[in-house]
């Protein structure tokens, strides 16, 4: 699905919606969504982004799902089947997660510690760590495992997938993602 640049710019605000379901054992939560991923309504579907591949990589899933032109019933449900749920800090469309201010992160962090609560994942794992500082009121967090819980659920924040985020390879993704999908029950435990 090929879109005009003023046609993505008429998705500036609109929200994807969640992507849950019961017994759902890890919370995927992105930053926010982008504007292709709003035209479409499917989360992480810009192409150049490295979700997909990287949960892939991971062994998380067995193949890499194509959500550019949005979402297939059958790939919804592996990820519902699987207990995965995909959400976000953020729930305004944007062309850059930078475009969000801090009020936003902090009151959508609000909003997610509410999901939580109410969906009882076993994992949650934050993607974007400049946007887990503001948004938590963390200033010093690290990548990886935090010490506190989130809403009951062991909590880790891994970088985002974003093509913007240069520095992050598809390898480095992918071992990063593992992480919380192993301690969810999705991977076979490292020895």
């Amino acid at each position: 699905m090929g879109f005009t640049r003023e046609e993505l710019l008429s998705f500036t605000g609109a929200e994807v919606p969640d992507l849950v379901g019961p017994n759902m054992r890890l919370l995927l939560a992105g930053i926010n969504p982008g504007l292709h991923s709003a035209a479409v309504g499917a989360h992480f579907a810009r192409r150049g982004n490295r979700f997909w591949p990287a949960l892939a990589a991971a062994g998380v899933l067995p193949y890499v799902v194509d959500a550019h032109d949005g979402m297939k019933p059958e790939d919804e449900r592996l990820l519902v089947e699987r207990g995965i749920g995909i959400s976000n800090i953020g729930r305004r469309a944007t062309a850059r997660a930078d475009q969000l201010t801090a009020t936003e992160l902090r009151a959508g962090a609000d909003q997610l510690r509410g999901k939580v609560r109410g969906w009882a994942p076993d994992v949650v794992a934050i993607l974007g760590l400049t946007a887990y500082r503001t948004a938590f009121n963390a200033p010093r967090a690290v990548q990886g495992e935090q010490p506190d819980r989130l809403e009951g659920a062991r909590l880790w924040v891994l970088p985002s997938p974003s093509g913007l985020n240069a520095h992050e390879t598809l390898a480095s993704l992918a071992t990063a993602y593992a992480e919380p999908a192993r301690a969810a029950g999705l991977l076979e435990p490292l020895e």
